[in-house]
């Protein structure tokens, strides 16, 4: 069998025939979801603003609802950047703070409590986030283990290696704010008849890096088949703002700046997307290293991480388990209909 060929062009796509694609498939799930519009959670990322983009091309400036969700562990800037994209492409947004909501599920109160775990001092005023070693550092043991990073209100810092009750409880209390902020797409899905959109591209589909019933939940994900590089693709033909284009990819979850690469990744998404490529196409390490400037043994090591990752988050991949197979309703492919990963209809 002939190996296939990789180069650092194999992630290039016709941006303008794709944006087609794309559009023309949206309205057909429109049509076939029997929804007037599309609801997007605009947090001034490249996802969201692409989505939002895609969105508006599909449906038109007046059916798309753009909403800006933050809190106050939010980047500062989080929602002039939302403002930006919505303005830019004639959406209309919803500011929606969700600190309050936030505050009465108890989120900031147990995540204090999840950080004293570790640091008993932590306290109001502190910040932290949650973070992996890199991939491609050497020196790292075989199994990565997150650490916390914290800073009192002195300015003094600290790192201390998560425990797996603290981490745990970490995300948990985390997991609220993703929840929260699908609650509000989906109340106002509702009363306007729209569809939920979600965000993640393929690095976090196919990772895992959402949160089940969270962000992992929508009605459709349009930019779930491409790389993060492929999204920024379209970001550029899409005409998204320079500035957003510009920004380096955050989780934006905890309250000091945090890289999805220190958080999940453990690898800058341009190394990742072509090492997934690699992987997916079945093209060895060493080939894939020689490319990127990299060991053999780095990608092997990522190769290696792509399949733990997506064997422990195959349960957020996996719909409600039945007790007994209930038939379903058959749905014509021409209503725009297609399957996802796992072969689900979604």
């Amino acid at each position: 069998m002939k190996e296939n060929v990789f180069n650092l062009d194999v992630l290039q796509i016709d941006a303008a025939a794709e944006v087609e694609k794309i559009v023309t498939q949206l309205r057909r799930f429109m049509t076939a979801l029997q929804r007037r519009g599309l609801v997007v959670g605009i947090s001034g990322g490249i996802d969201s603003s692409v989505t939002a983009a895609l969105a508006e091309r599909a449906c038109g400036a007046a059916r798309v609802l753009g909403l800006a969700m933050p809190e106050r562990d939010s980047a500062a800037d989080t929602l002039d950047l939302s403002r930006m994209v919505a303005g830019h492409f004639g959406i209309p947004l919803l500011h929606e703070d969700i600190s309050p909501a936030l505050d009465a599920l108890g989120f900031y109160r147990r995540y204090e409590e999840a950080m004293r775990m570790v640091i008993p001092g932590y306290g109001g005023g502190w910040k932290s986030k949650i973070v992996l070693a890199s991939l491609l550092d050497s020196q790292r043991s075989s199994y990565n283990f997150f650490h916390l990073i914290a800073e009192a209100p002195g300015g003094e810092r600290y790192r201390e290696r998560l425990p797996l009750k603290a981490y745990l409880a970490v995300v948990a209390a985390t997991n609220f704010k993703q929840r929260t902020r699908k609650m509000l797409e989906y109340y106002h899905a509702d009363r306007l008849n729209f569809a939920v959109a979600g965000t993640p591209n393929r690095l976090e589909y196919d990772q895992g890096f959402f949160v089940k019933c969270g962000d992992g939940a929508a009605d459709l994900k349009p930019i779930a088949h491409l790389y993060k590089t492929q999204v920024y693709q379209l970001a550029e033909y899409l005409g998204v703002p320079e500035e957003i284009r510009r920004r380096p990819p955050t989780t934006d979850t905890y309250s000091l700046a945090q890289g999805q690469d220190e958080f999940y990744f453990a690898v800058p998404y341009q190394e990742m997307d072509f090492c997934l490529y690699g992987r997916n196409h079945r093209i060895p390490a060493a080939t894939v290293a020689e490319h990127l400037h990299l060991s053999a043994e780095q990608v092997e090591r990522i190769y290696r991480d792509i399949e733990r990752k997506r064997a422990a988050t195959r349960y957020l991949h996996a719909p409600p388990l039945l007790m007994e197979k209930v038939p379903e309703i058959a749905i014509s492919s021409e209503a725009g209909w297609s399957r996802d990963m796992q072969g689900r209809q979604v």
